[in-house]
């Protein structure tokens, strides 16, 4: 039985989508600055941005996932 109706499927896809591509693309820069030693946000430590960075991408791929999984 799906848990969303036929109208909040449209959304869920979108915000899905959205989700996934920004969270992955999020994770993939992170590990580039880190890569090339290059900052990851200004003004921050280069750890605690990296972190951070990487738990916000982590976050935005689980959300993704998550909305297609109540599809």
């Amino acid at each position: 039985m799906n848990a969303l109706g036929g109208t909040e499927t449209g959304p869920a896809v979108f915000a899905g989508t959205v989700f996934l591509l920004f969270g992955g693309a999020l994770l993939l820069w992170t590990a580039s600055c880190v890569r090339r030693r290059t900052p990851v946000a200004q003004g921050v430590p280069p750890t605690a941005s990296a972190v951070l960075a990487s738990v916000f991408g982590a976050a935005f791929l689980f959300l993704g996932l998550w909305c297609f999984a109540r599809i």
